[in-house]
C-alpha cells in the first residue's frame, strides 16, 4: 500500500497550481457577485452547485467561497455601538489571515474537501468518489459541532461520485447541519441526481474571454506569448484546457491537422504518417488523448463554417481558407456534421478495442479525405 501523501491530488491539473493556491479568479465577477448578494441578504443557501466547462475556475471559486465563509464574521449582530457591520463587497481575504494559511496547508478545521480517495489496494486513486469518503463527513460535522462555527465542504468533482456516494451526500443536503455550506463543483450537472440539483442553488461560470484567459495563464505560470488568442480559441475559454494544450504542443498538432488537409482531397500523406507515428506508446498517451479531440474540434469548426458560423479567430494558418473551401454552404455543413459524428464514434470504438493509435489516426485521416473527395465531386 502506497503512502497516501504520495498519491497525486485528484483535483489538481498537471502543470497548474492547485485551486487553493490560486488567489485571483478572472472573468467570473457575475458568479462572485451572485454569491455575495445572497450572503449579504442573510439568507445564504446551504448547498451551491458550481457549474461550467472544465478549467474555467470552478474549483478556484469554491476555495475562494470557502475561505470567505470561514474568515468573514457572520452578518447578523451589531457593531460596538449597535451598528451592523458593513456588508462585504468582495470575496478577497487577506493572504495572512489564519484561515488562508491553514487552508493552504490543508489544516483548516472548518473545511472538508470531498474528493476521490485511494483504491482498494491503496496504491492508486479510485476511479470515483466512494461512499466511505462521504461517510467521513459525519465525523467532520460531529467533531466540529461543539464550537458553533461555520463549516464548509468542497466536493470536487460531484460528477465523480458513484451511486452510493451520491445518495449519502443527498441525505446531508436534505438535512444539513447548522451553519454548514456545501460547495459542489460539477463539470456535467446532468450526470447528478435530480434531487441533488434541486437542493442546490446554481452558480454557473462562463468560458473566459481572451484577455482574461491570457491573464489567467500568466498567473498560472504559463506564457502563451503571441499564440494566446489561438490557444484560447482551441481551449474554448478554459484555462485548464489551455494549460493542457500548451504543455502537450496542442497548437502544433492542430496546425499539422490543418496542413494535412490543406490540399484535400490530396492530403499530405507524409505529414499524416508523422502525426500517426507520434501517438503510440505509453509515453505518448497524453499526446494521443489530445490528438483525437482535436480531430473532433476541427470537424466541428468545419461544419459550423458551412452553417454560416465560421470561427471568429483562426487557430492555425490557412484554417479559414481551408474551411471555406470544404464547407461553403449548408450542404457542406450537414455533410461534415454527419462525418464528424461517424468519425467520433469510430474513434471511440477503436479506443475501446485498443486499436493501434497510429492505425486509428490514419483511419480518421482517410475518412476525412474521402469526405473531402465527395465534397469536391
Amino acid at each position: 500500500m502506497a503512502d497516501l501523501s504520495e498519491l497525486p491530488e485528484p483535483d489538481r491539473i498537471d502543470g497548474a497550481p492547485h485551486p487553493r493556491e490560486t488567489a485571483r479568479l478572472l472573468g467570473q465577477g457575475e458568479a462572485e457577485q451572485g454569491f455575495l448578494t445572497a450572503y449579504n441578504s442573510g439568507r445564504l443557501h446551504h448547498g451551491w452547485l458550481i457549474t461550467g466547462p472544465r478549467g474555467v475556475g470552478k474549483a478556484t471559486l469554491a476555495w475562494r467561497l470557502a475561505r470567505f465563509l470561514l474568515a468573514t464574521p457572520p452578518p447578523e449582530g451589531g457593531g460596538l455601538f449597535g451598528d451592523a457591520p458593513a456588508p462585504p463587497e468582495t470575496l478577497d481575504i487577506d493572504p495572512d489571515h489564519p484561515v488562508v494559511r491553514r487552508s493552504m496547508q490543508g489544516a483548516e478545521p472548518g473545511l472538508f474537501v470531498l474528493r476521490r480517495g485511494p483504491n482498494d489496494k491503496g496504491d492508486k486513486l479510485s476511479a470515483d468518489i466512494r461512499v466511505n469518503e462521504v461517510r467521513k463527513l459525519r465525523e467532520f460535522f460531529g467533531l466540529s459541532a461543539s464550537d458553533g462555527g461555520r463549516r464548509v465542504v468542497i466536493v470536487d468533482a460531484a460528477d465523480e461520485m458513484n451511486t452510493q456516494a451520491a445518495n449519502a451526500l443527498l441525505k446531508m443536503l436534505e438535512e444539513p447541519p447548522k451553519r454548514a455550506t456545501m460547495l459542489l463543483v460539477s463539470h456535467q450537472p446532468s450526470r447528478l441526481l435530480p434531487t441533488i440539483r434541486s437542493r442546490c442553488r446554481e452558480l454557473r461560470l462562463s468560458p473566459l474571454a481572451p484577455p482574461d484567459l491570457a491573464q489567467a495563464l500568466e498567473a498560472a505560470g504559463a506564457d502563451p506569448g503571441p499564440d494566446a488568442e489561438a490557444l484560447g480559441e482551441l481551449a474554448g475559454g478554459s484555462v485548464g484546457e489551455a494549460m493542457r494544450l500548451s504543455e502537450l504542443g496542442g497548437l502544433k498538432i492542430y496546425e499539422d491537422l490543418v496542413a494535412i488537409f490543406a490540399q484535400a482531397p490530396r492530403y499530405d500523406r507524409a505529414r499524416a504518417i508523422t502525426l500517426a507515428n507520434s501517438a503510440p506508446g505509453a509515453a505518448n498517451a497524453p499526446r494521443y488523448d489530445l490528438i483525437l479531440p482535436l480531430f473532433d474540434l476541427s470537424l466541428t469548426r468545419l461544419a459550423r463554417t458551412g452553417a454560416g458560423r465560421p470561427p471568429l479567430i483562426e487557430a492555425a494558418p490557412g484554417e479559414a481558407q481551408l474551411f471555406a473551401r470544404l464547407a461553403p454552404d449548408a450542404y457542406g455543413a450537414r455533410l461534415w456534421a454527419e462525418r464528424a459524428q461517424e468519425i467520433s464514434s469510430r474513434a471511440a470504438h477503436g479506443r475501446g478495442v485498443n486499436l493501434d493509435p497510429a492505425a486509428l489516426i490514419l483511419d480518421m485521416v482517410f475518412r476525412i479525405n474521402e469526405t473531402a473527395s465527395q465534397r469536391a465531386a
